[in-house]
């Protein structure tokens, strides 16, 4: 019996930095689960920049993940309602007319901050990623 993917969407206002760190991990962790047919992934932001962050892209670069050819796209309600499961991280009063999880991450902005605290920023990123797999694996398993 085939189920239709997951959609997983990470969001943030200019998706330049906390959504793409996000969809970044979210991709790896689908990779290394072998959840590549069953798990979609959708990155976006409400007002997007024009480029990801600097810092970020540095910041990501140490962790394996080249993110210079990403640019930041907007993300239409419509998509969102889509999805299965909608994460924000932390700049969003998103109210969406479907069954979707909705999480807010509440994730401080990297934007214009050193490069030190953008590790910890990183870091609880890809925990909170990690978590959202295993709580879809073990859904899946049911």
């Amino acid at each position: 019996m085939e189920t239709d993917p997951t959609r997983i969407a990470m969001v943030c206002v200019q998706n330049a930095g906390r959504s793409q760190m996000a969809t970044a991990y979210a991709e790896r962790e689908r990779e290394e689960r072998g959840l590549a047919d069953e798990v979609e992934i959708v990155s976006g932001g409400t007002h997007p920049a024009e480029s990801v962050h600097d810092v970020v892209r540095e910041a990501m670069a140490e962790e394996g993940f080249d993110l210079s050819d990403r640019t930041p796209r907007e993300v239409s309600d419509a998509e969102l309602e889509a999805c299965d499961y909608v994460a924000t991280m932390g700049c969003s009063t998103l109210e969406l007319d479907a069954d979707t999880d909705v999480r807010d991450w509440d994730l401080e902005d990297p934007h214009g901050k050193e490069l030190e605290r953008v590790h910890e920023i990183r870091e609880d990123v890809r925990g909170r990623v990690r978590a959202l797999f295993d709580e879809l694996e073990a859904e899946r398993n049911e």
